[in-house]
């Protein structure tokens, strides 16, 4: 058993770290304000390969691993937690298209996604069902031409800024079964917005509700086989709750590599903060729970690269342990800087409000716990 990264690997974390210190942490807090992220930043992470990074090299992807991508997002997330898990929401989308698209659709979408002159979005929350994801109420009604969409979609990424979004809709009847999944393209004919939403965090990615009133769609962009939309939508979601769990852990890095620097600096009583033997407790459950955190991760991740039968179960509990950990670690690092973590010059408050969504989206964590629990009950039964 070898818990080493390769020298590959190394590299990976090494290229993405470095291209969010120079390109991505300097501008994190105008993009805040902004509430928006420049369409050019992302032609250039498509330059190193992190437009598919988990897209088949056939199809002019990376052809990465789901635990080589953990190391992208854990290293982007140190320079914005924002950006990062938007570049996931993009990827899930793109593997999903590789993977269960037919041959026409992906030569059609994939070499502007992977180049991200198209940027994806991935529409399955409702108004009314989130959690209860295969509740949805968006329909598609089959026409001569394609499909008719009518319904909403809320809590969006990407909302009005995306260039296609790969939705979620019902084609037949109640419950999972019933779903199918289809490609809207930004311009499509009853495809509009709602109101941008004021968050918390993550302030920099655009979010809207996603509204379909008799939307159109060609009958080419049904996604893969209808009626297999749902397992498509959670086959997605086992490599999204690592990457989101991946962005907490990068986020609470930074936060404490921050508050080490400062501790160091910081002087009272006469002297550094870090000389008091209780900070330096503190200090030291914090490390071990990112190290903990970090290998827990890397273990869910190798898992659905092997394919492993227990990999959904390891994915749930590694994005419920993993997240936990990064906020309660973010936070704790905004404690050791006292008032001025409170400020938003030191960077510690925003990744506080940035990692705290991660506890929501993905499913809950209080899912991940229903996810784990059925596991290990059906194992006994």
């Amino acid at each position: 058993m070898d818990f080493a990264l390769s020298s590959e690997q190394v590299a990976v974390f090494d290229m993405a770290r470095d291209f969010g210190a120079r390109h991505i942490a300097p501008h994190a807090r105008q993009w805040e304000r902004d509430g928006t992220i420049p369409r050019a930043l992302w032609p250039q992470l498509a330059e190193l390969g992190f437009g598919g990074l988990y897209v088949s090299e056939e199809a002019g992807g990376t052809g990465l691993s789901r635990l080589d991508a953990t190391l992208v997002f854990e290293a982007l997330s140190m320079a914005c937690p924002s950006v990062a898990a938007f570049l996931s929401i993009h990827n899930m989308c793109a593997a999903m298209i590789d993977r269960f698209a037919d041959a026409a659709m992906k030569s059609r979408i994939l070499p502007d996604v992977v180049a991200m002159r198209t940027l994806l979005s991935y529409c399955l929350t409702e108004p009314g069902s989130g959690s209860d994801a295969a509740a949805l109420k968006t329909t598609a009604a089959r026409v001569d031409a394609g499909w008719v969409l009518n319904g909403t979609k809320a809590f969006i990424s990407g909302g009005g800024y995306s260039d296609a979004y790969v939705t979620m809709v019902r084609t037949g009847d109640a419950g999972a079964g019933g779903i199918s999944a289809v490609l809207v393209e930004a311009g499509a004919p009853g495809l509009s917005f709602g109101g941008l939403e004021d968050k918390m965090g993550w302030r920099s990615q655009p979010t809207r509700q996603v509204l379909f009133d008799d939307c159109a769609v060609p009958a080419e962009n049904l996604l893969g086989d209808e009626g297999q939309g749902f397992r498509y939508a959670m086959a997605g979601l086992d490599g999204g709750r690592l990457n989101i769990a991946a962005c907490s852990l990068g986020g609470a890095q930074a936060a404490l590599d921050a508050t080490l620097r400062y501790m160091a600096e910081r002087r009272a009583f006469g002297q550094p903060i870090d000389r008091f033997q209780a900070l330096q407790f503190r200090l030291a459950d914090l490390e071990t729970e990112m190290q903990a955190a970090r290998v827990f991760l890397r273990q869910a991740a190798w898992k659905l690269d092997q394919g492993a039968p227990d990999a959904t179960r390891f994915c749930a509990m590694a994005k419920r342990f993993v997240t936990d950990t990064g906020s309660r670690v973010a936070n704790d690092c905004l404690q050791l800087h006292g008032g001025y973590g409170y400020l938003a010059d030191y960077g510690i408050e925003k990744i506080v409000r940035d990692l705290r969504v991660h506890q929501i989206l993905e499913g809950t964590n209080e899912i991940m716990r229903l996810v784990t629990a059925r596991a290990l009950l059906a194992e006994r039964h």
